[in-house]
């Protein structure tokens, strides 16, 4: 891709100084041949809200739920990972306003003032003074003449550089929106199954209580309520796990945020309804996708800065010309300091060139080479998991729907057969064993159902992270 320039001709030479040309190789975009469709494209846009209103611009929103868009508001002003690539921004915006400068003269004033004491031998006729006095006021200018593009390709590089860390900051605000939706849905997803945890004990509490009275009755055997306590009691340990990852979420959730571990506890402590409805994403073509994806933007940005350091690299094949000039004053005596007599000033043009060094330029030219040459693989394998992820979303989202739908109809089930078995129990139909595995198929599958919703909202949301986001915030 990239082709290196050798030592040139002494003609050449001439004719390029005269150009002011660039040397290293013009930057160009790397073609890109996305495919038409995803492979698992639905056949109708993913579920929720239909239209594009404007409030479906803010992804979250559709969500309805104006907690979690508060907590993402306060994350994306607060959040200190975000600071700390601000500032990455504010440095590499500084380093291009650096390099630009470089493109300039350079004026610099320095003055000075001192008082020597000489030695005897020192001492000069006539007047062989003891002390001398100097004083010395200078304005000197410097200016490189960028006739090979030198100091140009550097701004190129910067500004690729700026460009690739905006991006990471883009990209980093949309993983920090999925990170606090996924947190905040799987924080709901646990307190949901905390709810049906604490009621399922309740019914076991009552099941047991039947095999109490049965077996004061003498309707009932000692095996029946052993087994009846067992199950109580393991049903019972599971909330002690899900109040610790209950506390943990909650305690990520703060620290996103910005704020202490613990802080957000009592918020968050309040129960809300799932969500009713997932926001309505319109599945863009996968050049669209990739057009948006701010990873890919970064690690194209890198490329260019990578291809424009190979002509700051092989800049250094040719000399380096500097236009240099001096004005000031010069007195032994405060008196004479800006007077006629005290003027000195003078200019001239310096070359520097590595003319006997090309062994360790020609390193440095393969070496941006060869970091140009993993930029582009780089780039090439982020378009690849881009694809990658929002195929895999894709599918999980339509499979995550389709077990859910499952999940709905065998918890319906499941309770309606947990209920039929503790009144054929009751009337003494049935044994206390028929009761367990109604009760214990009922546990199961409300916590499976629990988890398949979360698993559900999960998967819109990391399909907006695949997507980075609406079209409409394109």
């Amino acid at each position: 891709m990239f082709k290196l320039l050798k030592p040139i001709s002494g003609l050449t030479l001439t004719a390029v100084l005269l150009q002011g040309c660039m040397v290293g190789p013009d930057y160009k975009t790397p073609d890109s041949q996305p495919p038409a469709t995803f492979y698992n494209e639905p056949e109708s846009p993913t579920p929720g809200k239909g239209g594009n209103s404007p409030q479906q611009n803010l992804f979250w929103q559709g969500f309805d739920d104006p907690v979690l868009a508060q907590l993402i508001t306060e994350t994306l002003s607060a959040n200190y990972d975000l600071r700390a690539a601000l500032a990455n921004y504010d440095r590499a915006a500084s380093l291009l306003r650096g390099a630009k400068r470089n493109r300039l003269p350079n004026i610099a004033i320095g003055a000075n003032a001192g008082e020597q004491h000489l030695a005897l031998s020192e001492r000069a006729p006539p007047a062989y003074a003891e002390r001398v006095e100097q004083y010395n006021v200078d304005a000197s200018l410097s200016w490189e003449l960028d006739l090979f593009g030198r100091l140009r390709r550097s701004v190129e590089q910067q500004q690729g550089l700026l460009d690739a860390t905006a991006a990471d900051l883009d990209a980093l605000q949309i993983a920090l929106v999925g990170q606090m939706a996924t947190q905040y849905f799987e924080l709901r997803g646990l307190q949901q199954q905390m709810q049906v945890a604490q009621h399922n004990l309740e019914l076991q509490r009552e099941s047991l209580d039947i095999v109490d009275t049965r077996v004061n009755a003498g309707r009932g055997t000692e095996f029946d309520q052993v087994r009846a306590q067992a199950q109580w009691e393991s049903t019972g340990a599971l909330l002690p796990l899900l109040r610790a990852d209950i506390a943990a979420h909650m305690h990520r959730i703060a620290v996103l945020s910005g704020q202490l571990p613990g802080e957000l506890n009592k918020r968050l402590a309040t129960q809300v309804n799932w969500p009713t409805q997932l926001p309505s994403i319109p599945l863009d073509s996968p050049g669209d996708v990739l057009r948006r994806r701010p990873d890919i933007r970064a690690a194209e940005r890198r490329l260019a800065a990578n291809t424009a350091a190979i002509g700051v690299a092989t800049a250094d094949w040719f000399p380096r010309f500097q236009l240099g000039g001096l004005i000031g004053s010069f007195a032994l005596d405060a008196d004479d300091l800006f007077s006629a007599s005290a003027e000195h000033h003078g200019g001239g043009i310096g070359i520097q060139w590595a003319a006997l060094d090309f062994g360790r330029v020609q390193a440095r030219v393969d070496s941006a080479n060869a970091e140009a040459q993993a930029a582009l693989a780089q780039y090439r394998q982020t378009l690849l998991v881009a694809l990658e992820e929002t195929e895999t979303q894709l599918v999980r989202y339509q499979q995550e729907q389709q077990r859910s739908q499952r999940l709905n109809r065998a918890s319906d089930a499941a309770e309606q057969a947990a209920k039929l078995a503790r009144s054929r129990y009751e009337q003494g139909y049935i044994g206390f064993f028929e009761v367990l595995a109604a009760e214990q198929e009922l546990i199961q599958t409300q916590a499976q159902l629990v988890q398949s919703r979360t698993q559900l909202t999960l998967a819109m949301v990391n399909l907006y992270r695949a997507m980075a986001g609406p079209p409409q915030q394109s």
